[in-house]
């Protein structure tokens, strides 16, 4: 809704400015989807995490497997070795938990970088094909109501970013 304002709110200004304004739409949306650099990209990330996932679900079996003989054996244990044995249990959840979370953490900042510089891609590509065709605004398809297709430059765009 914020953005359909905004696009209203610069083409109510264009025309009371007098200003002969001509108006693109970009689906920004599909030509990312469309990439295909996102799929070798996919392929890279998770190449580069696969060993850290690795780790983490060794640690994530091991503790269901203490976990397990805890529940299986723990009426029958000395009390000493259940004591060690929750104990154990405790400290590989809280490393567990943590390595999980920094897993999170850095897997959605490279995901983030990645994402990134492709959008930077794409506005370029809009940017060079609202010159060459000597557009004065182009907005982004979701932020408008209607536009008819005679204003839709996705596919111009789509091919600048090839």
């Amino acid at each position: 809704m914020r953005k359909l304002l905004c696009a209203l709110g610069l083409g109510l200004a264009l025309i009371a400015t007098g200003v002969q304004a001509k108006v693109g739409v970009v689906n920004v949306a599909d030509i990312f989807q469309k990439m295909p650099e996102r799929e070798k990209i996919s392929k890279q990330l998770e190449s580069e995490f696969k060993g850290r996932l690795a780790e983490l679900q060794k640690m994530e079996s091991d503790l269901q497997s203490n976990m397990q003989k805890l529940q299986k054996d723990g009426a029958k244990m000395k009390q000493a070795d259940r004591t060690t044995l929750e104990k154990t249990i405790n400290d590989k959840r809280n490393t567990f938990a943590k390595k999980a979370e920094a897993f999170e953490q850095d897997n959605r900042r490279r995901q983030a970088e990645e994402r990134n510089k492709l959008l930077a891609k794409i506005q370029q590509a809009v940017q060079e094909v609202a010159k060459k065709e000597n557009y004065t605004v182009v907005v982004d398809i979701s932020a408008i109501a209607y536009a008819d297709g005679s204003t839709d430059i996705t596919e111009a765009v789509r091919k600048q970013v090839k």
